[in-house]
């Protein structure tokens, strides 16, 4: 027999229950914020300019500078509130600040975008051009900033199955990926009479985090339990956790020894399988129906696909050697911190 409960005790009920689930994701947010620490005063100088802060990863990046005592200031392409725009950054050159952060780009997995020479150009501009103005802006600083952390992207180096690539291993010039990888990361070259700003590239892997990006885009397929491997699975998959990418930035800002490419990948290497596994795994769900390599083709165009299809074993070595520490070095660890409410609540 079901107990004899009223309309108003059930609708407590509920509402507590709701209210739970809300105050543990809050404490989440939070915590992501301080597991690299207190929030650490600076000095009304410390400002920070980021080039494309508005996105997924640059909109963490400015709640953990936020944190850290920085201001932060967009360059964007509209004004508005602690904005500046591109055209500002040409005509004017940049604002006195601390550092300058280069992670614009448009959106090269954007799957309503057909992938067309015209799309190809748009992505080329959205990262080459827009890094020259920012690099060009601050060798004419009169006070220069004091660090350029510019983004690039693992796909710098050549898919494969059986090699490990770290930040001194070739690549760079082999598909239209690798070589606008190589490009990007030339434009953001300061002249070499530079002294006084201290140069970083990250070139980073696939952004994990439950707010956007690969997990956003990704989430109802798995969730309906259609998330499958692609093709036969075993390509590498090069990570990296939304939370440890941003405090690799800061890492690179606050650590004056801190200087050349870092590969902004997490230790563990694993494969697409890998990946797809632990995704399903921390979502109760099959993922019965894999996803061939012919329609992701067709979805993409062959040469952008193969971001999907083919993969790289990427380490961190220059990045662990600076002392950096993940706080999600492993992918299970990623995913707990991504769903940990699942364990507790229930799963939809």
């Amino acid at each position: 027999m079901l107990p004899n409960i009223s309309f108003l005790e059930a609708s407590v009920a509920v509402g507590l229950g709701f209210a739970l689930v809300f105050v543990h994701l809050w404490r989440r947010s939070r915590q992501d914020l301080q597991e690299d620490g207190p929030s650490q005063p600076r000095t009304m100088g410390s400002r920070v300019l980021i080039g494309g802060g508005s996105g997924f990863i640059g909109t963490a990046l400015r709640k953990l500078l936020e944190h850290r005592g920085y201001q932060v200031t967009l360059i964007s392409r509209t004004p508005g509130k602690n904005k500046i725009t591109w055209d500002e950054v040409k005509k004017t050159g940049l604002p006195e600040c601390y550092a300058v952060v280069g992670m614009q780009g448009t959106n090269i997995l954007n799957i309503f975008r057909r992938w067309t020479d015209g799309f190809k150009k748009e992505v080329w501009d959205s990262r080459v051009e827009t890094t020259k103005t920012l690099a060009q802006a601050i060798s004419e600083a009169s006070n220069p900033p004091k660090v350029w952390v510019s983004f690039s992207g693992v796909g710098y180096y050549k898919p494969s199955y059986v090699y490990d690539y770290d930040e001194d291993s070739p690549g760079g010039d082999f598909d239209y990926i690798s070589q606008l990888a190589t490009a990007w990361e030339e434009a953001a070259k300061l002249p070499a009479e530079n002294t006084n700003t201290r140069e970083v590239i990250i070139r980073s892997g696939v952004v994990l985090g439950r707010d956007g990006g690969a997990i956003k885009q990704m989430y109802f397929s798995f969730w309906f339990g259609s998330g499958g491997v692609i093709g036969d699975g075993m390509q590498f998959f090069p990570w990296i956790h939304i939370n440890d990418l941003t405090r690799l930035v800061v890492h690179a800002l606050e650590d004056e020894k801190v200087t050349g490419v870092l590969n902004g990948v997490a230790p563990e290497t694993i494969t697409n399988w890998d990946f797809t596994k632990a995704f399903n795994t921390v979502l109760l769900r099959p993922g019965f129906f894999p996803l061939p390599r012919p329609i992701v083709n067709f979805a993409l165009g062959e040469e952008r696909a193969k971001m999907l299809t083919e993969g790289q074993a990427v380490v961190p070595k220059r990045t662990l050697e600076s002392g950096f520490t993940f706080n999600f070095p492993k992918i299970k660890m990623a995913f707990d911190n991504m769903f940990s409410y699942r364990k507790w609540f229930f799963s939809y």
